[in-house]
């Protein structure tokens, strides 16, 4: 099956364990015609722990629960009012590898931005993008024969306290912005769809 724009889903509010089973269940069983996929969603507040994660970024969980789980990467946060997408892709028929879909994944975010009039950049060594020295979008896969899962948060009006009890992608005093605060007053749906589109510009072959 030649590679073609992902089939973009909108899931809601969902929990996270689940919601990763059935990334990997769909990972496991697809085959030479699965389509690709993007799921847009949201969670409940929890911490997600990478495979190389370290408990010592944890800092003061309190009632939010830490999940660890197999994306790489360290320790993040998701809440209501952060975007995320989830790229269940199949790399060979995308004709690319980790690299370069992190690069895609951080252009759709940085196009995103650059639609509201904020500059959005990479910074070495530290996969995600950043409005000045705040991080507004973290990235984590995973990939399995082949194929990839887990993906991209944008944080757009929640609540980033939460992100004083970690360091942040594993950064300590790595400070953390949104939307919100520069200046946009979109809905999540509409930066969902925003981020769909984006996506889709990055992630179809030309």
């Amino acid at each position: 099956m030649s590679a073609a724009a992902p089939w973009i889903r909108n899931l809601g509010l969902v929990a996270y364990e689940p919601t990763v089973r059935a990334m990997r269940d769909y990972t496991r069983t697809r085959d030479d015609e699965s389509r690709d996929q993007v799921w847009l969603l949201e969670h409940p507040p929890v911490f997600t722990l990478g495979l190389a994660g370290r408990a010592a970024h944890v800092l003061a969980a309190g009632d939010i629960p830490v999940v660890k789980t197999d994306r790489g990467g360290q320790v993040t946060f998701h809440g209501p009012g952060q975007v995320v997408a989830y790229l269940l892709l199949d790399l060979r028929r995308q004709g690319i590898g980790v690299k370069e879909l992190v690069r895609r994944l951080e252009q759709a975010v940085i196009e995103l931005l650059a639609g509201y009039g904020i500059a959005g950049v990479r910074r070495p060594g530290m996969p995600g993008v950043y409005v000045g020295e705040a991080k507004i979008a973290a990235v984590g896969l995973r990939v399995s024969r082949g194929c990839t899962y887990h993906g991209i948060s944008v944080n757009v009006d929640g609540d980033l306290t939460p992100f004083s009890r970690i360091d942040p992608c594993g950064y300590p005093g790595l400070g953390v912005t949104r939307l919100a605060d520069l200046g946009v007053r979109d809905s999540i749906s509409a930066v969902q769809q925003k981020l769909a589109a984006a996506l889709k510009r990055c992630l179809t072959p030309t």
